[in-house]
């Protein structure tokens, strides 16, 4: 036990020396509370976590409870789903090998099985289907996120409108690190943080589109952002991240509700109006106003210092992420100039049709004994796969 906390005790004193996250000529006995201040402590973030808990709670009592009900009075219906039928063979390729078959391997299938090309394509597409999140938990989904973002917005505007770094950036950097710590700056700090980590708690849960991979990697470097900007008492910057993002969130969560409500003009105005806000913040305000201060005017007068790179490099990390989900939401505006309204979210999986268009109109008779039909719609290569041919690779 000794061992183990002189070994804790000795990382702590490494993980933070002064020289690694403090500007030059900075300490971090400056940053402890003394006649009435307070500063911000590393220790102050483990309050999120319970905190993030308790957000989880609210999220799936506000979606039973007001979600769920709220989408059915404003219409919103789940689409009828046919089940696939049980089938052990393509049940166990589909949880092993891929949702997605390629032909060679579909018609392999579909003569072990003694199934037509066309039941074993219809038997994966509505496996597929299984697994989609329905529209009703789509909204409930959006409609908490609305909520929260909304609150976290105008809260955490409420909070900086009357500070001057909000208006002039370069105010940031006044006095740092020597800068007390607000209870209202403090309170917003610590809800954000606690609800990307609820984000990542319910991530499983959650909706899975296209761009997935790159939602999580947002959610790592935001959490580890505001972990960071916290612990090095980089508040004020750290604020000003957090509202740019939120300006936007709340409206993406809301057009994605009168989507599934299928409000179309209400969706699509919307729609415009989010686009422009995030391509100003994020594009405009967040390069021009946010990296410039954090890369010239914070070292204006120190060097710089690895905690110097490790913010930069991070914020520069957010920075790809917003020119990527700009070209979707580029491709969304390109669909609905083209086409007049917005039909989709181009992150989201669609659905597919029970039947498609390879598909023949009449099945053929159930086989016997797993034998190939003489005069069926299965290929010909399945034919030779029933006869012992190993899969084309």
């Amino acid at each position: 036990m000794e061992l183990s906390e002189r070994m804790w005790s000795s990382f702590n004193e490494w993980f933070w020396q002064e020289k690694l996250w403090l500007p030059p000529n900075s300490s971090w006995v400056a940053l402890e509370d003394r006649d009435g201040l307070v500063y911000p402590h590393p220790r102050d973030v483990l309050a999120a976590l319970p905190l993030a808990l308790a957000l989880v709670a609210m999220r799936f009592t506000f979606e039973r409870f007001i979600g769920l009900p709220l989408s059915r009075w404003l219409g919103v219906r789940d689409q009828a789903r046919r089940p696939a039928k049980s089938n052990a063979t393509l049940e166990k390729y589909f949880l092993t090998e891929g949702c997605k078959p390629k032909e060679p391997q579909m018609a392999f299938l579909a003569a072990q099985c003694g199934l037509t090309l066309q039941q074993t394509r219809r038997w994966f597409r509505r496996r597929r289907n299984q697994d989609r999140p329905c529209l009703s938990k789509k909204f409930c989904e959006a409609s908490w996120r609305f909520v929260f973002y909304l609150c976290s917005f105008f809260g955490g505007l409420s909070v900086l409108y009357h500070e001057s770094w909000l208006w002039t950036p370069v105010m940031c950097w006044d006095n740092y690190p020597d800068q007390p710590l607000k209870p209202g700056l403090y309170y917003w700090y610590l809800l954000e943080l606690s609800f990307y980590i609820s984000l990542l708690i319910t991530l499983h849960l959650d909706v899975k589109r296209k761009d997935f991979k790159e939602q999580v990697a947002h959610h790592f470097v935001t959490i580890t952002l505001i972990v960071f900007s916290y612990s090095a008492n980089l508040l004020r910057i750290g604020s000003l991240v957090l509202l740019l993002h939120d300006a936007s969130d709340y409206l993406l969560e809301a057009c994605k509700i009168f989507n599934y409500t299928r409000w179309r003009k209400a969706c699509d105005t919307l729609f415009i109006i989010f686009s422009l806000v995030f391509f100003y913040t994020r594009l405009v305000l967040f390069p021009t106003q946010i990296l410039y201060t954090t890369y010239y005017e914070s070292i204006a007068s120190s060097g710089p210092f690895f905690g110097y790179y490790f913010f930069n490099g991070l914020l520069m990390m957010l920075q790809l992420l917003h020119v990527f989900w700009s070209c979707l939401i580029l491709r969304m505006i390109y669909s609905f100039t083209k086409k007049g309204q917005m039909e989709k979210d181009v992150r989201s999986d669609v659905e597919e049709a029970d039947s498609s268009d390879g598909d023949v109109a009449q099945e053929s008779l159930p086989l016997k004994n797993g034998a190939a039909p003489t005069d069926g719609p299965r290929s010909r290569a399945a034919g030779r796969l029933a006869n012992g041919h190993a899969p084309a690779t």
